[in-house]
């Protein structure tokens, strides 16, 4: 006797599943805000708030993630491009970063032309940079490095740090075959690389597409994110 239930699709339940966690998780970050607004300053670097509202943004961040790599196989993320001002938008991650970094003794320097304004999807390249500051925070030394200019009429935006650089098995991986490096044992899913990979690729102009590069050196000696699109 054969079983026609009709099977679920489990892609669907973990999609809606991450979704109601996304903003359940966006609800907490917005009462740790508000708490930690309230508390004193020495209070707050007794509990370590900032560390806690630093882990809270990650996780959100991997969730943004795994809902856009949904939409993106199931072909419904779209991008919603207007022109940006790139001032605008590595102030709003100093502002963003600044707590963190300063009780990790991390210094921030932000580098961009005033009058810089690029065509982009604001929320997909934000999180595209928010992901290359998280990895930068993680294994960076002391400082780092954000910045954004233009060379060979492409939009450049780059994140340098102090660090030890990326492993040689990332700087070997083509950006859209960085999934395939996921390790659990070491703690690396690389999954922020690939999906600035795709975010990347998704910002077209002609026959150019978007695209990342990691490499080692740079102006402070560790690792670099570089994203540049047309």
């Amino acid at each position: 006797m054969t079983d026609n239930t009709e099977q679920p699709d489990f892609s669907l339940i973990i999609a809606s599943a991450v979704h109601d966690m996304k903003n359940s998780l966006g609800m907490l970050l917005h009462s740790v805000d508000h708490l930690c607004e309230q508390l004193p300053d020495n209070l707050k670097h007794e509990l370590n708030t900032a560390t806690i509202k630093y882990e809270t943004e990650r996780v959100n961040s991997y969730l943004v993630q795994l809902l856009g790599l949904y939409r993106l196989h199931n072909h419904n993320l779209s991008l919603h491009i207007d022109e940006y001002y790139l001032s605008d938008l590595l102030d709003e991650h100093r502002a963003q970063y600044q707590e963190v970094l300063q009780s990790k003794n991390i210094e921030l320097y932000t580098e961009t032309d005033e009058a810089l304004s690029w065509y982009f999807d604001r929320e997909l390249i934000l999180g595209l940079i928010n992901n290359a500051l998280n990895n930068a925070s993680r294994y960076t030394k002391s400082k780092i490095d954000l910045c954004a200019y233009i060379d060979n009429n492409q939009l450049v935006i780059e994140v340098h740090d102090d660090g030890d650089g990326y492993p040689a098995f990332l700087l070997a991986a083509e950006p859209g075959e960085i999934i395939k490096n996921i390790s659990f044992s070491t703690g690396s899913t690389s999954l922020g690389l690939y999906f600035a990979s795709m975010v990347a690729k998704m910002h077209k102009q002609g026959e150019s597409c978007g695209s990342i590069h990691l490499s080692n050196g740079g102006r402070l000696g560790g690792g670099v994110f570089t994203v540049r699109l047309p």
